[in-house]
């Protein structure tokens, strides 16, 4: 069974854009956790890991290998380690930080949180309000809650991990070949769709690689072309900081592949997986 791990891939308003496996790999394979959150139901970490919980379960109670895949590495190390028990923020207290301007919210973080002010860029809109959200609604730091994690499968699992860090003029081709397929009149049109539903502009659907390029050609604020540039920029930046996390952050002991994805070297990749 193969497992998402994709933090854009688990909602179902973003088959296009997030490139989701099509019907004719899914046919290869049983696939678990795509396309099953709607746009309008944010998928947190947490939330990811106690599905993923449950869908490895279930591959081993039907005989299955469960395999994760996926580029949100937040959520396999959630999975794997476990996260900070943060309790429920208080709903006021969340819908009052998240009506703050960015400026005056990093302000506040400063007044109330300085570590967390000094780590967080100031236009860093999502980890800003994250941050004065739970020192208000706790009386505790966020670090201080990180300090502690609960609820990972780490040492109940044997994983089998592979990471995949081919040359970068290769990758880079890649993404500006997916940026492309992306934005394909498919794509626009459920970037359309997206749109319609008045979604928050907060919410993770929305800032997924494509939904903000696309909007902008939509409303007539850029060209196809420009928008098109953009898109195939913001991919190849998001690549690059996915690549740099998986190549420092894993265990030093999990296999780094470093080749081109491409004829033989993608049996020898596979090798790796039977050591």
């Amino acid at each position: 069974m193969v497992i998402n791990a994709d933090s854009a891939q688990v909602y179902r308003d973003l088959r296009i854009v997030s490139a989701r496996p099509g019907p004719a790999e899914e046919k290869r394979a049983p696939h678990l956790l795509y396309g099953t959150r709607d746009g309008a139901d944010a998928c947190s970490a947490a939330e990811w890991a106690a599905d993923a919980k449950a869908a490895i379960a279930a591959a081993h109670e039907a005989g299955r290998l469960p395999i994760l895949t996926g580029g949100t590495g937040l959520y396999i190390r959630t999975l794997i380690d476990g996260i900070a028990p943060v309790p429920e923020i208080d709903p006021a207290v969340r819908r009052a930080v998240r009506a703050l301007p960015v400026g005056e919210a990093h302000a506040a973080l400063v007044r109330e949180d300085r570590a967390a002010a000094a780590r967080i860029r100031p236009s860093d809109t999502t980890r800003t309000a994250r941050a004065l959200e739970v020192v208000r609604s706790t009386g505790r730091t966020l670090a201080a809650w990180q300090a502690e994690k609960a609820g990972g499968i780490g040492a109940a699992v044997a994983p089998t991990p592979l990471i995949l860090l081919p040359p970068r003029d290769w990758l880079h081709r890649r993404c500006d070949e997916r940026f492309e397929k992306i934005f394909s009149d498919e794509g626009i049109e459920e970037v359309r769709c997206l749109l319609e539903r008045r979604l928050p502009v907060l919410a993770p659907v929305m800032r997924a690689i494509g939904v903000s390029e696309i909007a902008a050609f939509l409303r007539g604020e850029t060209s196809r072309e420009a928008a098109l540039a953009a898109g195939k920029a913001a991919t190849r930046q998001y690549a690059k900081r996915q690549y740099t996390w998986f190549r420092r952050q894993p265990p030093a002991d999990w296999p780094r592949f470093e080749e081109a994805l491409e004829g033989e070297a993608v049996e020898r990749a596979l090798g790796l997986l039977d050591r």
